[in-house]
């Protein structure tokens, strides 16, 4: 019976789509639709060293572990990325970096060596940017030149903790945070009224509670003659949100400041399980209100009418628990809780499948139970240990099934250059953090091939909103294996047809009814351009990818 609905709604769009392509043609402006975002998620440290003066603020020079010290990336080596035309030529369509507020000053052995934050998720001040990562003006002009560009920004938000206690970092004060006991992660209660692990406090974000400002931030704000300032702005918020001044919202507010006074796009929100879903709530309100403030200031810097885009981190969520989260002994909606989407942990797993199993399923899923709402998907990231292709022995199957996957796709930063996961003395999650291999994508010509197909297949997702959040339908039974999507939005319409898996030179494609006879198209692939007869196209390439689109 399932199968019979589904199909009916194929006929029925189908049809639809054939109807209107016999109207007079109308342009209607491509949105950008979050649901087919193509994500580069990229460590701020660990990406580009755009200015060597900022390598060692701090004092952060004691010896580490491998791979577990500052590097020298930061903002301003993403900026000149971006002026490389880099992630435009990925297709990118959002930069999601690591947290760049400052972090603790020390560093802490955490049995693998000394480690220092360079990682963004160790806060000491949420209100400052880490010199380390760059300035105030650095984050202004890459979300300019970034939104020049159609890319937007979202940065990492955590509320959850603070960093650790060091020689050089105070601990929270006792009504701000706790330091036991730490997690056990046997019911809901035991994920979120304790510490993640030793010695990273954790924010009562339960509390409604008012404190006050912690004396060692209040030192700082004087020291660096901005106390008034952040008094006259905290003040503001809270007579404005009627929130009381517990821990939490005083986190928001600092957060919610890099919306209004740099125009950021989205937060993925770190640790998500670990507090009381209401949190987050409130979190989407704080950000909602605070775009559009940034909005009503900036009118000319306004990309389009889409609300503030908020993604979270529940580890351990997949695409198949649809709407919930089971923790044992409670489920939770976090859709319902401040997210648009959530990050699909089970992707790098059921990227194993084969391609019209694992395209169906999420198509089905996300225009059904999550319709409206999205998942991001990735092949590898900078804390999970069991990638796709950890190796990178299938980095052509690991970016075709991706890019071409219904949900928004997150590249990792050196997945479109087979960056090694695997560092010889990297221990734990510092063996995923490598520095990019930007030497590889400059003189090796494999390396050079595989961006290739990064790029042609994250170009085609970017112009085309139906490969990720379109209506999946496979349209070859035979020996090839080809599908088509539709994408329906108001009054614009978005069709594409993509074959894989298909034979080197000659190859006729099937494109139903998707495309009508006498359409001129172009394989994005090839370059190659043919028209539709009988419906069927002729491509004549030497790849055995086809992606298909109207000229």
């Amino acid at each position: 019976m399932k199968n019979k609905i589904r199909l009916l709604a194929i006929l029925i769009l189908l049809t639809t789509f054939s109807f209107a392509q016999k109207k007079k043609k109308v342009v209607v402006t491509k949105p950008f639709v979050w649901e087919n975002a193509n994500v580069y998620f990229l460590l701020t440290d660990r990406f580009q060293n755009g200015d060597k003066t900022n390598d060692h603020t701090f004092n952060r020079n004691k010896p580490t572990g491998k791979l577990r010290g500052f590097e020298g990336g930061d903002i301003r080596g993403i900026i000149q990325k971006l002026d490389e035309n880099y992630f435009t030529n990925l297709g990118i369509t959002v930069i999601w970096m690591t947290p760049i507020v400052e972090q603790i000053h020390d560093g802490v052995d955490e049995g693998t060596g000394m480690s220092y934050g360079f990682h963004g998720y160790w806060t000491r001040d949420w209100s400052a940017i880490d010199p380390s990562f760059g300035t105030k003006n650095d984050l202004v002009e890459l979300v300019t030149k970034a939104h020049a560009k159609g890319i937007r920004i979202m940065l990492d938000a955590v509320i959850n903790h603070t960093g650790p206690v060091t020689a050089e970092d105070s601990v929270y004060p006792n009504d701000w945070v706790r330091t036991t006991p730490k997690c056990t992660y046997q019911s809901y209660d035991t994920y979120i009224n304790c510490t993640l692990v030793e010695n990273l406090p954790d924010v009562k974000t339960e509390s409604n509670q008012n404190v006050d400002l912690p004396p060692f931030l209040v030192e700082k704000f004087k020291n660096e003659g901005r106390y008034e300032q952040e008094i006259t702005e905290l003040d503001a918020f809270f007579k404005t949100t009627g929130f009381p001044r517990a821990p939490k919202y005083y986190i928001m507010k600092w957060l919610s400041d890099y919306i209004i006074d740099y125009g950021i796009d989205g937060y993925r929100v770190d640790t998500a399980k670990h507090t009381t879903e209401d949190v987050w709530k409130d979190f989407k309100k704080v950000c909602d209100m605070a775009f559009a403030k940034y909005k009503a200031k900036n009118p000319s810097k306004v990309l389009d009418n889409n609300p503030f885009f908020t993604v979270g981190e529940v580890y351990g969520y997949n695409i198949g628990n649809k709407l919930y989260y089971d923790f044992g002994d409670k489920k939770v909606n976090y859709f319902e809780n401040g997210f648009t989407g959530l990050i699909n942990f089970d992707f790098r797993n059921e990227a194993k499948m084969n391609y019209e199993p694992l395209f169906s399923k999420y198509s089905d899923i996300l225009n059904s139970d999550l319709k409206g709402k999205t998942v991001m998907n990735y092949t590898a990231s900078h804390d999970d240990s069991y990638p796709f292709d950890k190796k990178r022995e299938k980095t052509y199957e690991a970016g075709t099934k991706l890019l071409l996957t219904p949900g928004i796709s997150q590249v990792y930063y050196g997945d479109e250059s087979a960056r090694s996961l695997d560092i010889a003395g990297a221990q734990g999650d510092a063996t995923l953090r490598s520095t990019m291999n930007w030497d590889a994508i400059k003189n090796n010509s494999e390396t050079q091939k595989l961006l290739l197909h990064y790029q042609k297949l994250g170009q085609f997702r970017k112009n085309h909103p139906a490969v990720g959040a379109g209506i999946h339908k496979q349209i070859s039974f035979g020996n090839q294996y080809v599908f088509g999507r539709i994408y329906t939005k108001v009054k614009f319409t978005d069709a594409v047809v993509v074959g894989l898996d298909l034979p080197i030179g000659k190859k006729e494609i099937p494109v139903a009814n998707l495309f009508k006879n006498g359409t001129k198209v172009r394989d994005a692939y090839s370059g190659k351009t043919a028209t539709v007869a009988k419906n069927n196209v002729t491509i004549d390439s030497n790849f055995g990818i086809v992606l298909l689109e109207i000229i």
